[in-house]
């Protein structure tokens, strides 16, 4: 069985719906991979055929254990791609993911032996994102919530943030808002934005950005 750029592109399409806890079905992959749903269906089928998949009774896709192998290799590789823009080569994090897209497909396995050598085997993409399922309810396991619905008065570290979205990326950079940072919610505003305490500074975030944001509360009686 050939495993082609299509196929893994349909894979991690699949993972990635699942870990950011939405629901994978054909219209998921045709939104996301910018395809037509006659390609998708196809695509379905192939997938399907070589054991990659399930479908259940209302369309929802699921991986096989050798699907996901597959789904979770080349996410590492995007992991190990953004990784070394950032780390080795100094690339700002928000332009990362769209070059690591273009590169994950052609990294050898030598290539990615060599990789690891460099950069270990341990550590997330600069956008906090661990590889392999990582749900929304997995999060919430570990104590983590998104920003959108931290109470004001209280502190939090930012772990993760959604990274297919350059805009967002951007937008985020100019606020000082990246993994690994602090802040505190000052306020919680009518208009659906919150007034955000960052690096000193006041600034100011719509909720829809802020619930793309993975954050760890800090305990109210705990110092900076």
């Amino acid at each position: 069985m050939k495993i082609t750029i299509s196929k893994e592109n349909y894979l991690k399409a699949i993972a990635e719906a699942e870990s950011e806890g939405e629901a994978a079905i054909a219209a998921t992959l045709a939104r996301r991979l910018e395809v037509s749903a006659p390609a998708v269906t196809m695509a379905v089928k192939r997938l399907r055929r070589d054991l990659l998949i399930r479908v259940g009774r209302e369309g929802q896709l699921t991986l096989t254990p050798r699907g996901r192998e597959i789904a979770n290799r080349v996410r590492y590789r995007h992991q190990l791609i953004e990784r070394m823009l950032t780390e080795v080569f100094g690339m700002e994090w928000y332009k990362v993911h769209d070059e690591a897209e273009q590169l994950e497909h052609a990294v050898s396995a030598d290539f990615e032996r060599k990789l690891i050598e460099k950069l270990g085997v341990e550590g997330t993409c600069p956008h906090g994102n661990r590889v392999g399922m990582d749900t929304p309810s997995d999060r919430r396991g570990r104590g983590l919530a998104p920003l959108e619905e931290v109470e004001a008065g209280r502190r939090a570290r930012v772990v993760s943030v959604f990274e297919r979205d350059r805009k967002l990326l951007e937008y985020l950079d100019g606020l000082g808002v990246r993994p690994g940072v602090m802040l505190a919610v000052l306020a919680r505003n009518y208009d659906d934005t919150l007034n955000l305490a960052v690096d000193g500074r006041t600034v100011q975030m719509g909720r829809n950005a802020a619930a793309r944001i993975w954050v760890d509360l800090i305990p109210p009686k705990s110092l900076w």
